[in-house]
């Protein structure tokens, strides 16, 4: 069992932590935040130990991990510090804004012979890993294109102070809360990413980044991509791989965090659609798990580290693509 503390405990961390209840893997034991005190009455209720700053829990010998649900532009120095102090981490994503703060993560993980979680949990969907498998076992044929959309509205409403809308901490609209997501899994079926061209706009929210964006992706096979992300709008959630002997194509009835069937579509050259559907899963959960299970030495963790700076190395293309305009190279 693994011993972890939650660093960050606005809506997520709260989230990590109450779908880590029960679990047989890692045991959250303490939190803390940038304003511990705001959180008292929750973390006591919770059975958890308040802890007054990020470097208390790193000073504490009875917490083995850290489990950072902070704001992406903390994330560098926060890994640094917790391998240093000789923890294994768990980071939320996006690991970072730009691809050299990712590898010198990625390096420091490995100097020290830890593993670095990451919070891409869509690969844990039970639809992602059925398309990722047609994709790896060669049915699909030569994968020639991917599309997805993954948009929702969980965003509206947020306080015009949460650091989410903060232009340092999304440039590229809904690319750090959304698109990333898409872009680890377009990564971990079709390879790397050769270049992007990105566009925003912004329709209803007041967000610096805009609340539409749509990518447009060149992979180094030579298949191509389309990503969109919208922040104003009830959930929706779609990712289609196409083949040149086939399609599949998954769909969700709800978001991811709040479970429900997923579906998968796929269709051969005989025109018969093929429809399979999956009971609900936590994909949160399972992504921890599987990484505890890692340090523990029990089991391979699905991310390797040259796919963790690789989403970085996209995710910082796509904001320059959106601010010089055009095609960025990756």
């Amino acid at each position: 069992m693994i011993n972890a503390a939650v660093v960050g405990l606005g809506w997520w961390g709260r989230h990590v932590i109450e779908v880590l209840d029960g679990s047989r893997r890692l045991k959250v034991v303490a939190a803390t935040s940038r304003r511990p005190a705001r959180h008292r009455d929750y973390v006591e209720g919770a059975g958890l130990t308040l802890l007054d700053s990020f470097e208390a829990a790193l000073a504490d010998t009875d917490i083995d991990a850290v489990i950072l649900c902070t704001p992406h532009s903390q994330h560098e120095a926060q890994v640094l510090a917790a391998i240093a102090a000789g923890k294994q981490v768990f980071c939320e994503k996006p690991m970072a804004l730009e691809k050299a703060a990712a590898a010198r993560m990625v390096e420091a993980e490995e100097r020290a012979g830890i593993i670095l979680g990451i919070g891409q949990e869509r690969r844990f969907e039970p639809s992602m890993e059925a398309i990722s498998g047609v994709a790896a076992d060669g049915s699909l044929g030569t994968l020639m294109h991917v599309e997805a959309n993954f948009s929702h509205d969980l965003l509206v409403g947020l306080a015009p102070d949460d650091w989410r809308l903060a232009a340092t901490e999304g440039p590229s609209a809904a690319m750090t809360g959304m698109g990333v997501h898409l872009t680890d899994l377009f990564i971990s079926m079709l390879g790397p990413v050769a270049a992007v061209s990105a566009q925003t706009a912004s329709r209803v929210l007041d967000m610096p980044g805009g609340d539409i964006i749509t990518v447009q992706f060149r992979f180094e096979s030579g298949a191509t991509g389309l990503l969109a992300a919208v922040s104003a709008t009830p959930y929706y959630g779609r990712f289609t791989l196409f083949g040149d002997q086939a399609w599949a194509e998954a769909r969700d009835d709800g978001h991811p965090q709040h479970g429900g069937q997923t579906h998968v579509i796929r269709c051969g050259k005989d025109a018969t659609p093929q429809n399979i559907s999956f009971g609900p899963k936590n994909p949160v959960r399972a992504n921890l798990e599987e990484w505890a299970a890692a340090v523990a030495g029990e089991g391979r963790y699905r991310f390797t580290d040259a796919q963790k700076i690789a989403n970085v190395a996209v995710l910082e293309a796509v904001s320059r693509s959106i601010r010089l305009g055009g095609w960025a190279v990756v």
